[in-house]
């Protein structure tokens, strides 16, 4: 069995509400947009379309890894850590999130 995403995905999350993603999948990356954004808000009516799609075990599970890979990129952005193989004059990194992107509704 082969595990990560293959380019084919990648190329899908850029727009995933419009890509053949199944929905569930696309559930999960509503709640990342969601969970990454300044203020993250779990309206009633988001809640029960989460609902549609996993478990509260499901939820509680997804939400926690969702917040900590999400914190631990601001971790490393906030204190400028960069990958090994980064040198001095070379592009960023990262690049800022796009504010829009991680608002909710963005």
């Amino acid at each position: 069995m082969s595990r990560g995403a293959t380019e084919d995905l990648v190329a899908k999350l850029d727009d995933y509400e419009r890509s053949d993603l199944p929905e569930r999948t696309k559930a999960a990356l509503r709640l990342a947009d969601r969970l990454a954004g300044e203020r993250p808000v779990i309206d009633p009516d988001f809640h029960a379309m989460l609902r549609r799609h996993f478990t509260d075990d499901e939820l509680i599970d997804l939400g926690m890894t969702l917040t900590f890979v999400s914190g631990w990129q601001r971790f490393i952005e906030a204190f400028g850590i960069v990958p090994d193989r980064w040198r001095e004059g070379a592009p960023p990194p990262f690049r800022p999130l796009d504010e829009d992107a991680t608002s909710p509704g963005g």
